[in-house]
């Protein structure tokens, strides 16, 4: 197995390349800027020169990867195109190239409640909107997938249980990125997690699971 990760310097993407290194998975990590990636990535990572914006660079970054992780999202700006280029036509760029180079499973990390339309987050120039319809693109794209929706992201690490529910099930709630990118991580190695749609959160009153049984456990 080797991982290709795009968003690789993003707060989630920096902590999936931590976890997968962890579990000694060689690495490829889309960056834009190496220098700056040297300095927030892990140096058993390989830097790869790219943008999801610009497919005709993905195919060569992509290498010989055989799985890819995808944490790109568009930052908060006064862009009202923003989340359409990031989230919708750079997954569809990704997706693209995933199918061209036989990857065998993609992952994506997009949030909750990409399925509700009126929801506030969608006044940043319809994030939700564009996350939902990457989602299906991926659906229908014939690649294995598992799309993680996670809650409201944390930059601190907790203990807390992680709750995991099949797709427009859970609708409030935060998660660490750290359990974020460890699920992420995991649902390359559990079979219950392909083409399956997660949502997750965590709860200090939940029961702890293993990940086997998380991902069982969704529909």
């Amino acid at each position: 197995m080797k991982a290709f990760v795009a968003g690789a310097t993003g707060e989630t993407g920096r902590r999936i390349v931590q976890e997968l290194i962890a579990r000694n998975i060689p690495v490829r990590a889309l960056v834009r800027d190496t220098e700056t990636a040297k300095a927030i990535l892990p140096p058993e990572a390989e830097l790869v020169v790219g943008d999801v914006l610009k497919p005709e660079s993905l195919t060569a970054a992509l290498g010989d990867s055989t799985v890819l992780l995808c944490a790109t999202g568009a930052k908060p700006s006064l862009d009202p195109t923003g989340p359409y280029k990031v989230d919708f036509e750079g997954t569809k760029n990704l997706v693209d190239a995933a199918k061209a180079k036989g990857i065998e499973h993609f992952i994506i990390v997009s949030s909750l409640c990409t399925s509700q339309l009126f929801h506030p987050l969608n006044l940043f120039w319809l994030i939700l909107v564009w996350k939902k319809q990457a989602e299906e693109y991926i659906q229908k794209s014939g690649l294995t997938y598992t799309i993680v929706r996670p809650g409201g992201l944390k930059n601190e690490d907790n203990t807390d249980p992680i709750v995991m529910q099949g797709a427009d099930t859970l609708f409030d709630g935060s998660i660490p990125r750290q359990k974020v990118a460890q699920v992420c991580v995991e649902s390359l190695f559990e079979p219950a997690a392909r083409n399956k749609i997660v949502e997750i959160v965590a709860k200090p009153e939940a029961t702890s699971k293993s990940f086997g049984e998380l991902f069982a456990n969704v529909a």
